[in-house]
């Protein structure tokens, strides 16, 4: 089963798979598939729109990387405010993910004595 990345979603993962190195757009989205068992899926039209919105916020910067062979294409480069926000952005996750899965918890519990 694969899912297609939410709106919400997509500028963390690309912050994320930034912390590797400078990337561009199409070697970031198959990096979110590879890194995620193919689990997560990008759909068409959403990553240079969220690239766009992170270059917006300096988040990330970008830079023609010229080719030996065929057209130059844009690289992206994750900047000290992109990392910083990464790691508010993990945080947040974090304490999403832990809510979630006490609440999971608790029905699952209450569940179990009903029965």
């Amino acid at each position: 089963m694969s899912v297609d990345l939410t709106r919400g979603d997509l500028p963390t993962l690309i912050l994320s798979v930034l912390t590797h190195g400078p990337l561009h757009g199409y070697a970031i989205a198959r990096a979110i598939e590879r890194d995620s068992d193919q689990m997560l899926r990008m759909r068409e039209g959403s990553l240079y729109p969220a690239l766009r919105t992170l270059e917006n916020s300096e988040w990330v910067t970008s830079s023609w990387e010229i080719q030996a062979q065929g057209p130059a294409r844009k690289v992206y480069h994750l900047t000290a405010a992109g990392l910083a926000e990464l790691e508010n952005r993990i945080a947040a996750w974090r304490r999403y993910a832990t809510a979630i899965e006490a609440l999971m918890g608790k029905r699952r519990l209450s569940y179990d004595n009903n029965i």
